[in-house]
């Protein structure tokens, strides 16, 4: 049921819900070891929140063809995936955030660039499906963040239009995005993958720590 003012909440994964970055990063330096590629820490600020297509040819230009990319990609998330499930929880702030909305009548979905088996496995190991009513990721998009196509697959899944969303976000490239896309954008600098001026500067109308200072009714203000 959409509240009355027909609002809704699109959430980012990684760095936003939960801290995944350490997973990936070792993913990612494993399956680069075994290519003979050094993955750095530099390597993993320039990339992170990109689809994994984007990610590879940021690192290996035109090394591979379309299907080793597929294949390659399947492997650096199975890593991630084997690592995550020794148990990942939600960030300070999100499940009262998630479980007021709701209460609330926000419809809210998961806007992420991952695939959707990392984003299924997140739900399921924090217990948090039941508060999503959609999940917009990598195999529904062909465009990666700061582009906003994520985003507004979530939005149409939903059957809200993109100037009521607000969306929550960690990174540069994904507030861009939401902004690219007509939505208001809440930005949590909790893992400080981007610090909080970048943040301002990208767009996002509010800029937090942790969200603990977000309430329902500073997205209903949001949305007014």
């Amino acid at each position: 049921m959409l509240s009355s003012d027909n609002g809704a909440v699109i959430w980012d994964v990684d760095g936003t819900l939960v801290d995944t970055a350490e997973l990936h990063f070792q993913a990612w330096a494993e399956l680069c070891k075994s290519l003979d590629r050094p993955f750095s820490r530099d390597d993993f600020a320039a990339t992170f929140g990109q689809r994994n297509p984007e990610i590879f040819r940021h690192l290996f230009g035109e090394r591979f063809g379309d299907s080793e990319l597929d294949d390659l990609g399947f492997r650096k998330e199975e890593l991630y995936r084997s690592a995550a499930r020794s148990g990942v929880d939600l960030l300070p702030g999100v499940r009262q955030l998630l479980e007021g909305l709701k209460e609330a009548g926000f419809r809210q979905a998961i806007g992420s660039s991952a695939p959707r088996a990392n984003v299924d496995l997140i739900v399921d190991i924090t217990r948090s499906g039941h508060l999503f009513d959609a999940c917009s990721c990598s195999e529904d998009t062909t465009r990666g963040k700061p582009d906003p196509q994520v985003f507004l697959v979530a939005a149409q899944k939903l059957g809200v239009p993109p100037e009521r969303c607000v969306v929550v976000e960690d990174a540069v490239a994904g507030v861009e995005a939401a902004r690219a896309g007509g939505m208001k954008c809440i930005a949590v600098s909790f893992v400080g993958h981007h610090p909080e001026e970048k943040l301002r500067a990208a767009g996002a109308d509010r800029v937090v720590r942790t969200l603990e200072g977000i309430s329902v009714e500073s997205v209903r203000q949001l949305l007014s």
